[in-house]
């Protein structure tokens, strides 16, 4: 299934987080229930060899592969999408300029300049992957900067792109606020929702990111299509610190 499907099927999309460069946890977090998982190459401890293998054990589940690049380059978009991602996060999208670019890498020709050699995507995807893989990846440009937020109409207004990713840390610190998530009654909680509002005046699905699942329920009332919850990492701290402390206070 696409992010594309699951939207038309009416219900937004909860989205895990994945830091920790292992298959094994990979396939853990895969077999929760997630609609989609989406491997961090920019902040968490991944490259591309420990991507490969992550996308590998998602495969054995019912999930939507999915990438946050490290940043803007064509090539390391480009070797996501054919290693089998479905959706790419790219940070720092400042520009209707940079999202263009980001976007054309998406697509094949004409309608972008993404060069052919799906060699892993094919291969899970099917033999016709090429006819229908412009269509079935999905683009996220994160709008995470004062730059993007002033940008945002000439964004959202580029026909390719398919929808904006909310980092609410990046958007706190560029309007000089401390970063945190799920911020309540401030600037960030309303940049957050006039960037949905004009997303969605464009016809554009958004997703955010999210520490809790209330928080993330309360998103999806507000129109949000995607909403990420946590990540792995967290999850083994948490129930890790969880655990010691009831022994320690038993």
């Amino acid at each position: 299934m696409t992010l594309q499907q699951h939207w038309e099927s009416g219900r937004a999309v909860l989205n895990g987080w994945l830091s920790v460069p292992a298959g094994f946890a990979t396939e853990l977090m895969a077999r929760q229930g997630w609609d989609s998982l989406t491997v961090d190459m920019q902040h968490g401890l991944v490259d591309y060899s420990g991507l490969v293998p992550m996308l590998t054990a998602m495969a054995a589940a019912d999930v939507i592969p999915m990438v946050r690049v490290p940043w803007f380059d064509p090539g390391i978009v480009m070797k996501s999408i054919d290693a089998g991602a479905l959706g790419v996060i790219c940070p720092m999208i400042n520009s209707r300029q940079e999202a263009e670019a980001f976007v054309s890498c998406l697509r094949y020709a004409p309608r972008g300049r993404r060069s052919y050699g799906p060699i892993r995507a094919a291969l899970v995807h099917g033999a016709d992957y090429a006819r229908r893989a412009d269509d079935m990846v999905t683009g996220f440009a994160m709008i995470e900067t004062r730059a993007a937020l002033e940008a945002i109409d000439e964004i959202v207004s580029i026909p390719e792109l398919d929808a904006v990713y909310i980092g609410p840390n990046d958007l706190a610190l560029s309007l000089g606020e401390a970063p945190r998530f799920d911020p309540e009654a401030s600037p960030v909680y309303d940049a957050i929702l006039h960037i949905l509002a004009r997303a969605k005046h464009h016809g554009k699905r958004a997703a955010v990111h999210t520490g809790s699942p209330a928080y993330a329920r309360k998103m999806v009332a507000a129109g949000f299509d995607l909403v990420t919850v946590g990540s792995d990492a967290a999850f083994i701290a948490q129930g890790a610190a969880a655990a010691v402390q009831a022994f320690r206070g038993g």
